[in-house]
């Protein structure tokens, strides 16, 4: 009973394992028939939309390809278009050619027939001339010369009127713009200044003073002359001893030294040696203090500190009793305004002015002109080339090369030439007034000739039936070359022909 139980159950447990499996894979091949049958609708709708697709494509394709013939057209007949254009315009373009070649064989079969007429004219010419010189018994070049001494003395008149008026045209006018800017100017820098020297002559508290400054056997006296370089003089004047020397620089050096060795009162080489070594270092220290004062008063940016330098020894050098610093300082704001005026370079003619008598600071020193000397130390200081160019031009050493170094001659003549800044001593005064009447005198049909206006002015009286009117304008101005050749002076001088014609007659 119990086997049989157990056989049942294992029958029944057997049956139960295939049922189950029978009804999964029922269940797993319905699962995969529904796929498949999913998966056959979606590949049938990608081959339906590939299909589209694949005809919208060709669609495109052809319309672009027609389009693109279409296009392909049009650039065809476009470049036959242009084609026959160019095709007829170089048919125009070889017409105009071969007709300019005829044209240029014309001219050139022209030219020759001029030249060959030309020839001809000039033979004829020249035979004519011959033929007339033979009956005039005169020469072509005498004819010339005859003709034109009588048209001069038939229009001399109304050529002289001519002159005068080619002169006075438009001179005037000049004359007076440039007076406006100058009056302007000067009035803008209205600085007053006197006229300065370096000061030679110490003033001593007494005369015993002066058996120290000599010093046994004169070793004192002898050892400032050695360290300084200069004279002293010792004289009967109560009180006072005299510096004398060449360099401005040294003569200062020297009087200071001596100032210092009176107020310490101990005189002896030793001490000697050490005012001078302090007079040295207080007077290079006032040379830096004025070459930088000038460089700011004028709105100049600092420069090199050994043209600095230069410049500051110009402080100790005159120029006819003008103070050779101030006078660069004032015709650095005569110039500058000049140049704002006229519309050029301010701070070109600035440096220009400020800088243009430099080779002073050392023209004792080193051979050769001012100028020239001038021109070197500020190529050796790189400066621009221009501000060489403008103060260059100063004393027409060299030619004008530009506005700013005719403004730098004009500042140059405002600020020497103006009264009370120059000064000259009376044999040099008196010299110039005889050469300036000496050069007018020279010259033929001059009776007599006067220097006025402190030298300023040369009057000139001519023998009338000498000299005519035409003749006087022209010796006016041979004058004034032969002056500015032969002298040198500060500012201009005005020269003024006089021709006076006196009529006498007796009644008798």
């Amino acid at each position: 009973m119990e086997t049989n139980i157990l056989i049942v159950g294992v029958l029944a447990l057997v049956g139960g394992g295939v049922v189950g499996y029978l009804l999964n894979l029922f269940f797993t091949n319905k699962k995969i028939s529904s796929a498949k049958a999913k998966a056959d609708e979606v590949l049938n709708d990608a081959k339906s939309r590939a299909q589209d697709i694949l005809l919208e494509s060709k669609q495109s394709a052809i319309k672009i390809h027609e389009d693109s013939k279409k296009e392909a057209q049009e650039r065809q007949q476009q470049l036959s278009r242009i084609e026959q254009i160019l095709t007829k315009r170089e048919a125009e373009v070889e017409a105009k050619v071969e007709e300019i070649k005829r044209d240029k064989r014309a001219v050139v079969v022209k030219m020759e027939e001029l030249e060959k007429i030309k020839k001809e004219l000039d033979a004829n010419r020249h035979k004519q001339i011959e033929i007339l010189e033979k009956i005039a018994s005169i020469t072509k070049e005498e004819a010339q010369k005859r003709l034109f001494a009588n048209l001069e003395e038939e229009y001399k008149q109304e050529l002289q009127e001519k002159m005068m008026k080619m002169e006075g045209s438009n001179f005037e006018e000049l004359e007076r713009k440039a007076k406006e800017i100058m009056t302007m100017t000067i009035q803008r820098y209205a600085s007053s200044q006197i006229s300065d020297a370096t000061t030679t002559v110490v003033s001593l508290p007494s005369d015993e003073i002066k058996g120290k400054i000599i010093g046994k056997e004169g070793r004192n006296i002898k050892t400032i002359e050695r360290l300084t370089g200069v004279d002293i003089i010792i004289d009967d004047t109560p009180e006072t001893l005299v510096v004398s020397g060449f360099d401005p620089i040294r003569r200062q050096i020297a009087r200071l030294a001596i100032e210092k060795l009176i107020v310490d009162g101990r005189i002896h080489p030793a001490k000697i040696e050490e005012m001078v070594e302090k007079a040295k270092s207080e007077i290079n220290e006032k040379i830096k203090q004025a070459g930088e004062a000038a460089l700011f008063e004028v709105g100049i940016g600092a420069v090199d500190p050994k043209l600095t330098h230069l410049l500051g020894r110009l402080a100790f050098r005159t120029s006819f009793g003008q103070n050779v610093l101030l006078h660069s300082i004032e015709m650095a704001h005569i110039a500058g305004m000049l140049a704002a005026e006229l519309g050029v370079d301010v701070m070109t003619t600035k440096k220009a002015a400020l800088f243009h008598d430099i080779g002073k600071a050392v023209d004792h020193e080193v051979q050769g002109t001012h100028t020239e000397i001038g021109r070197k130390i500020l190529e050796k200081f790189n400066l621009d080339g221009k501000i060489i160019k403008a103060m260059e031009s100063h004393h027409e050493e060299y030619p004008y090369t530009s506005l700013e170094s005719r403004i730098i001659q004009a500042a140059d003549a405002i600020s020497s030439a103006r009264p009370g800044a120059r000064r000259d001593s009376v044999e040099i005064y008196l010299k110039r007034l005889a050469d300036l009447e000496n050069i007018a005198n020279n010259f033929e049909g001059v009776e007599r000739s006067y220097a006025i206006q402190a030298g300023r002015e040369l009057r000139i009286f001519v023998t009338p039936s000498n000299i005519s009117d035409l003749s006087a304008l022209k010796l006016a101005k041979d004058i004034a070359k032969k002056i500015e050749s032969e002298l040198k002076y500060p500012g201009e001088i005005k020269v003024v022909v006089i021709r006076e014609t006196r009529a006498i007659e007796y009644a008798k």
